[in-house]
Formats: C-alpha cells, structure tokens, sequence
C-alpha cells in the first residue's frame, strides 16, 4: 500500500471468522515490539500496517508478520467486552423509525423488537472517532441507506444501512437510517481506551423510555 504501509488481508469476505484473526494479529502486534511498524489499522477483513521505511526494509516486515502469523498465542487474546447499549426509539430520537416499519409492512413495536433481538459484533472502529460498525442485522430489518444524507445529526444518534447497525459518538454527518438515541458516551479523549466499544465486542441495544434519557447520561 505505497511506500510505506503493508495490507495483510486475512479473507475475501466479511464474517466473525475472518474479523477474529484480523482481531488476534491486531493485539498481538500490539504486544510485540517490531522495528519501524509506526501504525495499525484493523478493518472488516484486513489490517493495515504503516511502516517508517528508514528503519525497516519491507521484505523484513513481510517475513516478520508472516512468522508473527504464524505463531499468533490464542490464550494470550483478552476475550471481547459484552455491552448492552439503552436507546429511546423513535420520535424526535429516531425520526426514520417510521420509514423503516414503513419499508418492512411492520409497527414500531415490532422494528424495535427486531433491532433489540439481536446481539452484535463490532467489526471495525471508523468514519468518526469511536464509531462502531457491527453487524449482522436479520434480513427482517435490513433496511437501505437514505437517499440523501443529513448533514448533520445529534450525538448518539442509533442507525442503521443495509445489514449494519451503528452509533454516531459525535455530531456529524449520516447517511444511515436514525431510529433512536443513546444517553451513554461513546468517545471521551480524556479516558484510554478513549472509545467504549472496540473491536471484537459483543453489542446488544435495549428500549428505555425518554424519561429515562437523564438518570443514564448522570
């Protein structure tokens, strides 16, 4: 990937299975010291590697992530967080709930239960600070993305496109259907890990009521 970055791609496809050895490589290069590896960058299925070219040779680096692969210790990768994420749905939180229960033949209450029955990996953190794509949502509220994006929405805003679901940190643009709203903080740059969710975690969203927005942000 130009002069100085090296794409290890560990699949073709998106799947828990090809994201966890993306995930085990991520930590575990993260545990070992290797000369001149600046940065890394896990996604879906691969993981970029950025290098200073000055201190390491690529034919190096290659051997040296081919040999690190090949030695990858499972006992020594912490197991994934489980979090369970409170959302108000739909009103002024979720404005394209409607549309989504519009677009499957469904009342709000069964577009909540569908998007609340699931449990979710998250694959990658990206496009914002501390966003999470996770997925798989069921082919019962997978639902497109907007026609045109919104230039701006509220932090915390929940969406969802296609067979992702995710949460928006921070006020930003969104392309993605909006049906509701979390309380909690998803990105605090005063905390380490500064994100509350990573990748590997297990991610299930439950409905409160709106009066119930205070008590969870205190």
């Amino acid at each position: 990937m130009g002069d100085r970055a090296l794409l290890v791609e560990l699949g073709d496809e998106i799947s828990p299975l090809v994201n966890r050895k993306v995930r085990e490589l991520f930590i575990t290069l993260q545990n070992r010291t290797i000369e001149g590896i600046v940065e890394t960058v896990p996604s879906y299925r691969s993981l970029l590697i950025v290098y200073e070219p000055r201190r390491v040779r690529l034919s190096t680096l290659q051997k040296a992530i081919d040999e690190l692969q090949k030695t990858v210790d499972i006992s020594k990768i912490p197991e994934p967080k489980k979090l369970k994420i409170p959302v108000v749905y739909g009103g002024e939180y979720g404005p394209d709930l409607e549309w989504v229960a519009r677009y499957h033949g469904i009342t709000h209450e069964e577009a909540v239960k569908r998007h609340t029955g699931n449990i979710y990996q998250v694959y990658m953190i990206g496009f914002t600070p501390g966003f999470a794509y996770m997925g798989e949502l069921p082919e019962n509220i997978a639902t497109p993305r907007r026609e045109t994006p919104r230039t701006a929405i509220p932090a915390g805003s929940v969406g969802i496109a296609q067979r992702e679901t995710g949460i928006y940190p921070v006020v930003s643009p969104a392309g993605w259907q909006i049906i509701g709203r979390t309380p909690l903080k998803l990105f605090d740059e005063t905390k380490w890990p500064p994100a509350l969710m990573e990748m590997g975690d297990s991610i299930q969203f439950f409905s409160i009521e709106e009066e119930e927005m205070s008590q969870w942000e205190r």
